[in-house]
């Protein structure tokens, strides 16, 4: 499966809490600007932002959906300051704090396929 790319790496599962990342939130993006070089501006801090742990183009009212982590509030609105206000061709910025998790998971239903 690794020769086939099937398995793209391996990965201990960390408890976010326990390290002090307290905040999970779910923040949507919408873009005045999708030339070429604002795009590779954009993800390239995007891709370097170490408190972003996923970023997707999605549908809908938003262009990307961006899951971060914080240790706390304070460290999440100076992330929101430094960060995503900082971000070229962005012109809302929506977050949704997650308030409790009930699920996290990054197991695929693969059982058919093995």
């Amino acid at each position: 499966m690794e020769e086939e790319r099937y398995i793209e790496g391996y990965q201990a599962n960390l408890n976010r809490r326990k390290l002090g990342f307290g905040v999970l939130a779910f923040v949507q993006l919408t873009c005045t600007k999708h030339d070429t070089e604002t795009t590779r501006i954009f993800e390239s801090i995007i891709q370097s932002s170490e408190n972003v742990l996923s970023c997707h183009n999605t549908t809908g009212d938003s262009d990307f959906m961006l899951q971060v982590v914080a240790k706390d509030l304070d460290d999440y609105s100076d992330f929101v300051e430094r960060v995503l206000r900082q971000l070229p061709g962005v012109s809302v910025i929506s977050s949704n704090i997650s308030l409790r998790e009930l699920k996290s998971s990054t197991r695929l239903p693969v059982c058919d396929f093995i």
